[in-house]
């Protein structure tokens, strides 16, 4: 019988391959070239596994290290009332969220902060456009000039108070005597020295620190406005104000809008120039909230007291991220991956 069926099949009994036997209770053993074909195919989705792990880990651990740590011990050290040394046994609960809430010195430092966060828009928007407008044209050492109104931002802000400090004293300082040699009056104690204008000296100093950042990002957006759109409107027989309005500007908006929400984040949490330049004073008339928890902190070592300042600072940095994430910035978020997708898909 075995013959005839070899017969039959032309002969390729020999070559068939055959079928393994499984015995009862017993694993079914695969071929060789099976095995390796499923090892090779778990490899590839352990060392993608591995590889993320290996990049994303000391992100991972710095994040949690020095963003969510010390989150959770300010929230922590803002339920007692502690000095900053010895153990944590005085219990107040939510007492010194109230207390920071209801002083009046906390208070005046939130609208310090609110209204550093307004003049230092109304400032930089059209001084930093105007200049990169400026700045983007084809003019003679136009690198150079870049490079100069970048270079106070380069500056440590503790270097530029103390530069500042010295230029406006009431004594010897130059914008006090170049005030005085023009016939313009100025406060005996110095403009930092008087509380109708210590705010506002704090603004101008503010203002030619972190106006190069705005200037070198309104530049970078700019340089991504096609020129064939300027010469299609000079065709046309459109102005250069005609172009920057109808152009320009338009283009420049989530530039603008990205540069906006920097400026307001840093305008919120601004501590070191204030310091240096007052130190929140005279009278607190150049408070802010930063300022305000490192002085009961610092110098009265009230740490639960600045913990819950602290923590308040976060809270309303938060809010106003998401919020301005959400209703602003969500066009041009969104603008971007459609962008992005196009891309991919053209690839």
């Amino acid at each position: 019988m075995a013959d005839e069926a070899t017969a039959r099949s032309g002969g390729t009994a020999s070559t068939a391959t055959p079928i393994p036997t499984v015995a009862a209770g017993s694993a079914p053993v695969l071929p060789a070239a099976t095995a390796r074909a499923g090892r090779r195919g778990t490899r590839p989705g352990l060392r993608k596994g591995l590889e993320v792990a290996f990049f994303v880990t000391p992100a991972l651990v710095v994040f949690l290290g020095f963003v969510v740590w010390p989150v959770v011990k300010a929230i922590q050290y803002s339920l007692y009332n502690w000095k900053g040394y010895g153990p944590m046994v005085d219990f107040v609960g939510l007492s010194n969220f109230t207390y920071v809430l209801g002083s009046e010195v906390f208070q005046a430092a939130l609208l310090h902060n609110l209204i550093i966060i307004v003049a230092s828009i109304v400032l930089q928007l059209p001084l930093g456009l105007g200049i990169a407008l400026l700045l983007n044209r084809k003019i003679r050492g136009r690198n150079l000039l870049r490079t100069i109104v970048f270079v106070p931002y380069v500056l440590a802000e503790v270097v530029v108070g103390v530069i500042w400090r010295q230029m406006l004293q009431a004594d010897y300082g130059l914008l006090d005597t170049i005030l005085s040699s023009v016939g313009i009056p100025t406060p005996q104690q110095g403009l930092l020295g008087d509380t109708d204008y210590a705010l506002a000296a704090v603004m101008v100093v503010l203002t030619w620190k972190y106006l190069g950042l705005a200037i070198v990002l309104f530049l970078a957006g700019l340089a991504g406005v096609p020129d064939e759109l300027y010469e299609a409107a000079q065709i046309d027989g459109a102005s250069w104000w005609q172009i920057q309005r109808r152009i320009t500007i338009p283009l420049l908006g989530p530039t603008v809008r990205m540069w906006a929400f920097l400026s307001m984040i840093g305008s919120i949490q601004v501590f070191d120039m204030v310091w240096i330049l007052t130190k929140g004073g005279p009278a607190g008339s150049t408070n802010t909230m930063a300022t305000f928890l490192y002085a009961w902190g610092v110098d009265r070592n009230l740490i639960g007291v600045a913990s819950a300042a602290s923590v308040i600072l976060f809270v309303i940095a938060l809010i106003f991220a998401l919020t301005y994430q959400r209703f602003i910035l969500r066009g041009d978020l969104r603008g971007s991956d459609l962008a992005a997708v196009g891309k991919g898909r053209k690839r």
